[in-house]
């Protein structure tokens, strides 16, 4: 569980970065480039594991990540082990809230399962 929660402070560090230097334009541009990895099967932590070293990273980490940069981590590592992870970027209309979140096969796996009829997906990648 230590490596996996040090490669999700990893994670949010190159997030953080990528946000910084280039915006939404560029992480999106990154996520749509980074596809799955398949390692060997033994090896694959399960999407609860992995949202789970997702949360502690973001707990310790020395600034507040917001919903946006958090979900971008956890696609980046769980595309990495082999998950067909996607961010979900959504909005609602009144009052205007935008959220994201992300979904493995159609399923919510970081967020409350019903957060996709809470806001109207926009964006995935």
């Amino acid at each position: 569980m230590r490596r996996l929660v040090f490669e999700s402070m990893v994670r949010l560090i190159y997030v953080d970065c990528v946000m910084r230097l280039g915006g939404l334009r560029v992480l999106r541009q990154r996520l749509k480039e980074r596809r799955m990895d398949a390692g060997p099967a033994s090896d694959i932590p399960s999407q609860d594991q992995i949202c789970h070293a997702i949360d502690l990273a973001c707990a310790f980490y020395f600034k507040q990540i917001l919903c946006l940069q958090r979900s971008a981590a956890t696609v980046l590592l769980l595309r990495k082990y082999g998950h067909n992870a996607e961010m979900v970027i959504g909005a609602q209309v009144l009052p205007f809230k935008s959220h994201a979140w992300v979904e493995c096969d159609g399923t919510v796996v970081n967020d409350k399962p019903y957060v996709n009829e809470l806001y109207t997906p926009l964006e995935r990648c």
